[in-house]
């Protein structure tokens, strides 16, 4: 299957710094769930604007649909017809008086036709579950609501890629769960999520594939595969995930057998008791 979005030898420094990344082949595939893992100061940020359109390749091409993305106005629309970034901080996307109006400026500077921006507005309210709030001033939205209200934005956009910069950051556990439930829904109804997260454990139970940035560069392969590899993730920054490490621990104990599956976590658990 033919990526939806392509990084060919795709590099990148900023004014007056050193590459931040270099020579990346990264594509996206419709339909899966992909994971970006790594510190900070890794690349997610800057690997997620160069798919999204908010940077320019230095060297190397962005490519939707294998042609090649040109970034003027016509390209960038384009482009942004179809993959859709949402920033970590919704106060850095929000910006309009009211939810509604919010949501509403993507379509409109479409310039689609007014019942369409309804449609949309409508249907991104819903699938966020804040059709409630959509005369609630932006400034008086809680924090987990500013969340919703910047990814229902973009949802409006009608993306077929929707980029998520550590979208459970700061949400209580439940409202991390209710968030995650709203990306099944999106996927269920043929948006690919792409997600940027710290969380391992995060990643593990939600994602297809995973792609994990170390300073050897970018290791892309099925989720399942990599955040088992301790080593991996150690050269990224990041902490093994339960399930794996605790399935690990049964294996070396003997609790287990080499090739049976991984118990999940309270299972395990309760095994080892």
């Amino acid at each position: 299957m033919s990526p939806l979005v392509e990084l060919a030898g795709a590099g990148y420094a900023y004014e007056d710094g050193p590459a931040v990344l270099s020579g990346v082949d990264f594509e996206i595939a419709e339909g899966r769930a992909l994971v970006l893992l790594g510190r900070n100061g890794s690349g997610k940020t800057t690997l997620m604007r160069l798919l999204s359109g908010g940077l320019r390749p230095g060297s190397g091409a962005l490519l939707l649909d294998g042609t090649e993305v040109r970034h003027d106005r016509k390209g960038l629309t384009r482009l942004r017809s179809s993959v859709q970034l949402v920033v970590q901080d919704p106060d850095d996307q929000l910006f309009a008086a009211s939810v509604e109006q919010d949501v509403s400026f993507g379509p409109m500077n479409l310039g689609l036709p007014a019942p369409e921006v309804r449609e949309r507005v409508d249907s991104a309210l819903a699938a966020l579950d804040i059709t409630a709030l959509r005369d609630r001033p932006t400034h008086l939205l809680s924090y987990g609501q500013r969340k919703r209200a910047a990814i229902a934005g973009a949802v409006a956009m009608a993306p077929r890629v929707l980029i998520l910069d550590e979208p459970t950051a700061g949400l209580d556990p439940d409202g991390q769960e209710r968030l995650l439930e709203v990306l099944a829904g999106l996927r269920r109804d043929g948006t690919t999520v792409v997600m940027a997260t710290h969380d391992v454990d995060l990643a593990v139970r939600w994602a297809d594939d995973a792609a994990v940035l170390t300073p050897a560069g970018i290791r892309f392969g099925p989720a399942a595969e990599l955040l088992s590899d301790p080593e991996l993730l150690s050269s990224a920054g990041l902490c093994q995930a339960w399930s794996p490490a605790v399935t690990a621990l049964l294996r070396a104990r003997g609790l287990l057998a080499a090739d049976a599956p991984g118990p999940r976590v309270p299972e395990a658990l309760a095994a080892w008791r």
